[in-house]
């Protein structure tokens, strides 16, 4: 930590990484989470928790159905969820309250204890992976059971995992049960120390997503691009550095052939908003900031021109204004972004080569051809010919939403384990007394 101070102290200074919620990341319990400890249930006594764990809006997206199922099914327990980034927690707490939300404390022993001993959690949920050693640690010790849900080991972190697995070993003993989403996520938990009996193929809960409710800017956009005749439209969503040009290059060639065509540009990282707002301009391309259209004259016709997308949670359902959606992170070597999104909706998707985070439900998605794979090369050939098709970019879309439900079953899967897990009798009291207690 003491070496790596200065970049982090970068960070917060440049980008205000960090910045927010610092003091619960160093250990103080917020006022606002006690205040909601204790309800009383009809026995009088007080409901057990259980702790998630979600590092950002991707994993959040993914445990939010099984959050409201376990919040169905475990009526005298209290569900907290923590994030790592701020994009995270905002959604987060959008979704489930302020009072049952707060930031992930860092990986060190004064800043975990408090929690635990504030909380007293029975089960602790990791989404997809989070090996933070003090943490397994201590939460282990606290007699509390941990189970990793849609656990992965991706294509790019897999070398290093591999090189460290003689560390990794131990620190995997702590957790009960790993639920991964692909046979060969289980294969590699095993590979690296995860003990095959605690290792279960459950599925990806990201198929299991539910199409989110609109945002009012849904409908007020729909009728502000009917109204001025844009068409087509094409949402390029999670999109990350040294992308947008290459997209904005496609859509100069798009409004050659369409001129009332509207890109909407949603960029991965908030940070870089005012950056990216300044790329349209420098192409000749019209653009306005979702930011200030509301206070602007949101009837004002967005024909011609981009449409950025400079606030979170929104993307997920403006890609049903979509003819084609492009997901980002995908034309330069970054792995991709979540494709689900938009299937959801029957789009047309289109993604860059490198969707290595992604592997599986590319692959899927692929050997169903239900989704386009370019190059930057080809990115505005393959744009045009979609948009000339339309029956072509129907049935894409078509089997995109086919696709997807055929994976669907995996939240299911996941809250029977977790069930097991709960009603498993050892006494989480008894075994922190066994183990090391927490001062």
């Amino acid at each position: 930590m003491l070496l790596s101070l200065p970049y982090w102290i970068f960070q917060m200074l440049r980008h205000g990484k960090y910045r927010r919620g610092f003091s619960e990341r160093m250990g103080r319990v917020p006022a606002r989470i006690l205040t909601q400890e204790i309800h009383p249930h009809q026995s009088g006594e007080s409901k057990r928790l259980i702790w998630v764990h979600a590092v950002s809006v991707g994993e959040v997206l993914a445990v939010s159905g099984l959050i409201s199922e376990m919040r169905r099914h475990f009526p005298d327990h209290r569900i907290v969820i923590t994030t790592t980034t701020d994009t995270g927690q905002e959604l987060a707490r959008k979704r489930f309250g302020e009072e049952n939300v707060f930031y992930f404390p860092m990986d060190f022993t004064f800043a975990i204890r408090p929690y635990l001993r504030a909380l007293r959690p029975e089960l602790v949920i990791l989404a997809e992976t989070e090996f933070w050693p003090n943490f397994l640690h201590e939460v282990h010790a606290s007699g509390a059971r941990i189970a990793v849900v849609n656990a992965r080991i991706s294509d790019r972190s897999w070398p290093s995992y591999s090189r460290f697995r003689w560390a990794l070993r131990r620190m995997l003993a702590h957790v009960d049960v790993f639920l991964t989403q692909t046979p060969e996520d289980a294969t590699r938990l095993q590979s690296i120390g995860a003990l095959a009996e605690r290792v279960h193929i459950t599925g990806n809960l990201k198929f299991d997503a539910t199409v989110p409710d609109s945002p009012p800017i849904v409908d007020k956009l729909r009728v502000t691009l009917h109204n001025s005749g844009a068409s087509p439209i094409l949402v390029c969503g999670s999109t990350v550095e040294s992308e947008e040009p290459l997209l904005l290059k496609a859509f100069a060639n798009i409004l050659a052939a369409h001129p009332r065509a509207v890109m909407i540009l949603a960029p991965r990282h908030p940070q870089r908003f005012d950056q990216v707002a300044t790329l349209p301009q420098q192409t000749g391309i019209k653009s306005s900031r979702r930011s200030r259209w509301d206070s602007g004259d949101p009837s004002a016709p967005l024909s011609g021109s981009v449409f950025l997308l400079d606030t979170i949670g929104e993307l997920a359902a403006l890609y049903a204004l979509a003819d084609i959606a492009f997901v980002g992170g995908s034309l330069v070597p970054r792995g991709g972004h979540n494709i689900i999104e938009p299937a959801q909706h029957g789009v047309a998707i289109v993604v860059g080569p490198h969707t290595e985070n992604f592997r599986e439900i590319v692959s899927l998605f692929k050997g169903h051809d239900a989704v386009r794979i370019v190059t930057p090369k080809d990115l505005a050939s393959t744009l045009l010919q979609l948009l000339a098709n339309g029956a072509e970019r129907n049935e894409l879309g078509r089997r995109a939403t086919e696709v997807l439900e055929s994976q669907t079953g995996a939240t299911q899967r996941t809250l029977n384990a977790l069930s097991t897990l709960l009603a498993d009798d050892r006494d989480p009291v008894a075994a922190a007394a066994q183990a090391a207690p927490i001062p």
